[in-house]
């Protein structure tokens, strides 16, 4: 198992169509490999509730020590406006040595507006922050500001690997290629991937109409248990795992992710939810229904035949 991943990036791309090339070597060999694939692109994710790529900057850090109201009644002021612009335009570019902090993302250097992405929708056609300051001829940064004071729920997007469509669905095609790879709580309030699943359903399925329903369902489940040799699971049959899913296809869809400081210490983490799942049933007991916990715990540590 190995993650697949593209990037059209820097000066220094990286395709995934090596990778494919790769593993049919390997499968020529007598081996058996599996790509994990994405539904989307990676992200980080970062808003006024958890972090902003300048957070680290004198001024800013000032500013973000503040109530959100007090910082959203900060940043209309004109002359405090232009020195947060200040600030973030002596940030060192991308590719420059850096020292210093900068939590919103795994890079901290100066963003690349082009790629960040306001949230407003959980589709795949966000304009971003560069457009947008080009529509509203202002500075990048003023247009964050004036975001944040809009909403402060919002939340902004950088694709870090995968962030081209065709690529995604290029690799979701591929008959080597699993659709997970959803990295959902190891960064905590950085980047949420437990969307993949209800994007692949609502994006690729409903919008797209690039798989039939059939066969994104399929590849969540069966073609995934199948590669790690879980055959007690993945298909609806006498004797195997009752685990199912009822969700209506006309409305499964992620939601926006939210922020909830509800870690130890009140540390905060990202949510997101999914509508149009009426119930999920783990070894026949249901343990959700309609998002909700109804309290059952009937799951168990999953172990695939090497750990038996």
């Amino acid at each position: 198992m190995f993650g697949t991943l593209s990037t059209s990036q820097g000066d220094n791309p990286n395709p995934w169509t090596y990778q494919y090339e790769w593993m049919e070597e390997v499968v020529a060999a007598g081996a058996r490999v599996f790509g994990q694939g994405t539904t989307k692109s990676i992200n980080a994710i970062f808003s006024a509730k958890s972090y902003l790529p300048f957070d680290f900057l004198p001024t800013w850090k000032e500013i973000r020590a503040l109530s959100l109201d007090e910082q959203k009644i900060r940043f209309k002021d004109p002359e405090l406006r232009a020195r947060l612009v200040a600030e973030e335009a002596g940030m060192k570019p991308k590719g420059t040595d850096f020292q210093g902090g900068g939590a919103a993302t795994t890079d901290p250097r100066k963003p690349d507006y082009g790629n960040i992405f306001p949230m407003f929708d959980v589709k795949w056609d966000d304009p971003s922050i560069a457009d947008l300051a080009k529509a509203r001829a202002q500075n990048p940064v003023e247009v964050i500001m004036d975001l944040i004071i809009e909403n402060e729920d919002l939340a902004f997007v950088l694709p870090l690997v995968n962030e081209k469509p065709a690529d995604v669905l290029s690799m979701l095609k591929n008959p080597r290629t699993l659709a997970t790879f959803s990295d959902s709580g190891a960064h905590v309030c950085q980047e949420m991937g437990s969307s993949l699943q209800t994007h692949l359903l609502s994006y690729w399925v409903r919008e797209k109409q690039a798989f039939t329903l059939e066969e994104a369902v399929r590849k969540l489940t069966f073609d995934n248990a199948s590669a790690w040799e879980m055959n007690d699971r993945g298909l609806l049959r006498t004797g195997l795992n009752a685990d199912i899913v009822v969700f209506d296809a006309d409305a499964i869809k992620p939601c926006l992710p939210t922020v909830q400081a509800d870690l130890p210490g009140g540390a905060r983490r990202l949510v997101q939810k999914a509508e149009g799942i009426a119930a999920t049933i783990v070894n026949g007991v249901v343990s959700l229904e309609h998002g909700k916990a109804t309290g059952a715990l009937p799951g168990h540590v999953i172990k695939g035949p090497l750990a038996a």
